[in-house]
């Protein structure tokens, strides 16, 4: 029981002031300085008009956004990134980050872009230098962060399963999931896997640490057995595994995109006791750079993405602790549930917006 509970009023009021700091008659009270809270973002595109005009009326003012033609390196010059962060200022949203156009979370079956995540030289090369001229753009335009995956089997799923109000709730149920062949990656080892991030991070971590410009890589999603899945050993798909990311090239611009949902997936024991210390490690060191605000119900190798007042995570508790260990960037929401009645998914990220909000206002208050 808190000491307090044992004084009267008066003697509660002597406890307190004889451990107040002394203030002169007529002298303003020390200041404090208040620990940094969390702000809405989103990271949904096309960057344009309507859905800056969208995000605004909904109450998010930072965003993730989109160069119009992500495939044409003139939409990543500092000029056309400048142009972009303008377009956003004039709608009243701040443009906190981008994405690289070459680190996504789509198959490596699919990406134009390939040679980093295999290695493969001397298209891996060029892709880094546009990774570089990336950043350095970034820190002329004033876009003090881009995130970014290093993926090659995307986001597997198996069948959706059915929630509330007839919405759809993405879905992986590892014993249902039908493998297949190996990607166009082949097999790739643990060993390998960590050769290919090192390799990546010691060329660009120092370029983002020069020009100051915060780099957030997304965890595996979802985590997979240690085997591997077609042919891939997923090496940040554990809690272990985005530690030891985390440690290679240290840096205060190197850390993570770190998506909750994704964290809840790598666990088998209980989600929502464990995500407060992933937050906290991770979080206590400085190391989170963006927030998915994702909920789940299940674990490891069985999960359903539901929305964020639902799964099994307490999401009020968790929004308290990034508070707790001074975050103080983006949180957005993210894969939320599908329905036929809303095919742009607007209804369902209106409400993601409306419930983050009202958890940072009630953290801060």
């Amino acid at each position: 029981m808190k000491r307090r509970a044992f004084l009267s009023a008066s003697g509660a009021a002597a406890a307190t002031s004889s451990i107040r700091p002394k203030v002169a008659f007529g002298q303003a009270s020390p200041p404090t300085t208040p620990r940094p809270t969390p702000v809405l973002g989103c990271q949904r595109g096309p960057t344009d008009a309507r859905r800056l005009q969208h995000f605004k009326r909904h109450g998010v003012d930072h965003i993730c956004g989109y160069p119009a033609n992500e495939d044409d390196p003139v939409s990543w010059t500092a000029e056309s990134l400048m142009r972009l962060r303008d377009l956003c200022a004039s709608h009243g949203v701040s443009l906190d980050m981008v994405e690289f156009p070459m680190l996504t979370s789509a198959s490596i079956d699919f990406s134009p872009r390939k040679a980093i995540m295999l290695g493969k030289e001397p298209e891996r090369q060029r892709e880094i230098d546009q990774v570089v001229a990336i950043i350095e753009a970034c820190a002329k335009a004033g876009i003090p962060a881009a995130k970014y995956n290093m993926n090659l089997i995307g986001i597997p799923r198996t069948d959706d399963t059915p929630g509330r109000g007839g919405a759809r709730y993405s879905t992986w149920r590892l014993a249902e999931a039908k493998e297949g062949p190996p990607t166009a990656a082949g097999v790739v080892n643990a060993e390998t896997s960590w050769e290919r991030i090192s390799y990546f991070l010691e060329r660009v971590v120092p370029v983002a640490t020069e020009h100051k410009v915060r780099l957030a890589c997304h965890p595996h999603d979802p985590g997979m057995p240690e085997r591997g899945f077609r042919g891939v050993v997923r090496v940040l798909g554990t809690v272990d595994g985005l530690k030891r990311f985390v440690s290679i090239k240290e840096s205060p611009y190197h850390g993570l995109n770190l998506c909750l949902g994704s964290a809840a997936e790598m666990m088998t024991g209980d989600p929502n006791r464990e995500i407060h210390d992933v937050i906290r490690y991770f979080g206590l060191r400085k190391k989170i750079f963006n927030i998915h605000f994702r909920n789940v119900r299940g674990r490891r190798d069985s999960f359903q993405e539901v929305y964020p007042d639902e799964g099994d995570m307490d999401m009020a508790a968790v929004m308290r602790t990034l508070k707790e260990v001074g975050y103080p960037y983006m949180v957005m929401p993210d894969h939320l549930p599908r329905h036929d009645d809303d095919p742009r998914q607007d209804q369902a990220f209106a409400f993601g917006y409306g419930y983050i909000k009202a958890l940072i206002q009630a953290v801060a208050a």
